[in-house]
Formats: structure tokens, C-alpha cells, sequence
């Protein structure tokens, strides 16, 4: 079984295969390791994303509350990927979302000023920095179109298409919340796609 930095590591090389040896073993020196338990928060709203977390193994979810007192699921993320309220970290500013865990999980972390350092003086990463921000820009945008131009049982059939894993892992009432829809509703959805 993979370690978390060998888990890391190879999802650099995977998205920036010129990066050299040498490269890689200063970006590992720059990084910790956070194992984290079920329901332990990574991020708490309020706060400042001190880190970024690659998510080497386990299960989190991306959430706030709402002006109704309601916690609102935005996203969940699983084994390579990263868990991270973007905007607010690079701009070191106190995050409006949390980031908790659904089930215990390991996050390599980079702090914010290691990673300007990375970017100052290794080769090549400011081209993965980019690629990864495109990674989580591209997913925020599917997100809020969703919500734009699918119903909610599109919404449903489209969660299931794309994270059919995720799909035992996670409650119902999160599921519910990140669709947007009641959990009667829900009920509705699946009986009618079961009888198509």
C-alpha cells in the first residue's frame, strides 16, 4: 500500500511529468502530514486556510451555513484531491466554508508561504500550482452551473455518473443538501428513475 507522500508524489509527476528528482525531494521537504478522524474539521469557517490539503486518503465534505442557520454541503472530495476554500487561501483571508471529514483521513499539507517559496525557486511548479487552480476553478464553475441549467433530478443522475464511489460513503441528508433538494424529493427522483 501507498504512503501519502508516495500517493502525492505520483499525482505531481502525473499532472507535471518534467519536474525533475531533485525538484520533487525539495517540494516533499516543504510538506506535513495531518491524520485527521471522522468529523474532525480541516478548515472551520471564520478561520484562515493556513494550508493547502491533498487529500492522500479519506473523505471530506465543504460546507457553510446559511443566513436560516441551515449547513449547505457544497462539496465533497475524496483521495487525490484537494481540499481547499481557494480564493480565501491565497488571499490569506478568513474562509466563509468548512472543511470537515467524513471519515478519518490523511492530508499531506503545504503552509502558504512554503508554497510561495516552491514557487519562487522550484522549476516547474508554478505550472502545477496553475493546473491544480484550473482543476478547482473548473469544478466550482460545473457546480454553479448545475444549479443553472440542470433540474434537480440531472443534478442526481449526473452525481451518480461521476461519483458512483463516493456514493455508500456519504449520509443522505448531505447528499440532499449538496443537490439542493428535499430528501422527499429525492425519493421521488429515484423511484421514478427505478421504473425508467
Amino acid at each position: 500500500m501507498e504512503s501519502g507522500e508516495e500517493i502525492f508524489l505520483k499525482s505531481v509527476r502525473e499532472i507535471c511529468p518534467n519536474i525533475t528528482e531533485d525538484g520533487l525531494s525539495q517540494y516533499a521537504s516543504k510538506f506535513t502530514f495531518q491524520e485527521l478522524n471522522k468529523k474532525d474539521f480541516f478548515l472551520q469557517s471564520g478561520k484562515i486556510q493556513k494550508s493547502l490539503g491533498f487529500i492522500a486518503k479519506g473523505l471530506v465534505r465543504s460546507s457553510f451555513v446559511d443566513n436560516n442557520g441551515n449547513e449547505i454541503t457544497v462539496g465533497f472530495y475524496a483521495g487525490g484531491e484537494y481540499a481547499t476554500h481557494y480564493p480565501a487561501f491565497i488571499t490569506q483571508q478568513p474562509s466563509k466554508y468548512s472543511i470537515q471529514c467524513l471519515e478519518p483521513t490523511t492530508m499531506v499539507c503545504i503552509s502558504y508561504e512554503n508554497l510561495q517559496w516552491i514557487y519562487e525557486n522550484l522549476s516547474g511548479f508554478e505550472k502545477y500550482g496553475r493546473l491544480v487552480a484550473e482543476e478547482v476553478l473548473k469544478r466550482q464553475q460545473a457546480r454553479i452551473e448545475s444549479f443553472i441549467f440542470q433540474t434537480a433530478e440531472e443534478r442526481y443522475v449526473d452525481f451518480i455518473k461521476h461519483h458512483s464511489e463516493l456514493f455508500n460513503r456519504i449520509s443522505v441528508s448531505h447528499l440532499c443538501s449538496f443537490l439542493g433538494i428535499e430528501r422527499q424529493s429525492l425519493t421521488r427522483i429515484r423511484q421514478k428513475l427505478a421504473h425508467k
